[in-house]
């Protein structure tokens, strides 16, 4: 009987808009202002040399261990995935001398988001590593450079 009493009060209070109850509206908390990311690096844009430490396949194909120069080129890569942005999902090629060996696709990632990206700690400034991420199903090869970091997953076929 108790019960049936407070909950008949509670009721009477949100029909008569009691103030405690009633929920009024409040505007919208302002948004802190967020720089937009550094725009992508334009035309081509020279990585460095890496060593894949294993076979893997590049764009479908196999590319031997050994050690690259990487160019990123100003190619887009299509089709694109699902919220990418059209020039951060690029074509970087691994060449050897002046022979193109292998090509992937690069993500290009500006260094104030690379935290929402890669839990890793990254490559120092103007540095790269190579990785063998867990499961063994993929090397990645992370490059830092010029405020970007440069993320390019190669498949082990293992």
């Amino acid at each position: 009987m108790k019960k049936q009493w407070i909950l008949a009060g509670i009721l009477a209070s949100v029909m008569l808009g009691g103030p405690a109850v009633v929920a009024q509206h409040k505007a919208p908390n302002t948004q802190p202002n967020v720089a937009p990311p550094p725009p992508a690096p334009q035309g081509e844009v020279t990585l460095g040399t890496v060593r894949i430490p294993r076979g893997v396949t590049a764009d479908g194909k196999p590319l031997p261990a050994g050690s690259y120069q990487i160019k990123v080129t100003p190619q887009e890569a299509k089709p694109e995935a699902v919220g990418t942005t059209e020039p951060l999902e690029r074509w970087a090629e691994f060449t050897q001398g002046k022979t193109v060996k292998g090509r992937e696709v690069v993500t290009i990632v500006p260094e104030s988001e690379i935290k929402m990206v890669v839990k890793d700690a990254p490559p120092r400034a103007g540095a790269s590593k190579v990785q063998t991420l867990r499961g063994n199903d993929y090397i990645r090869v992370w490059v830092n450079k010029a405020g970007n970091h440069y993320l390019i997953h190669l498949p082990t076929g293992a």
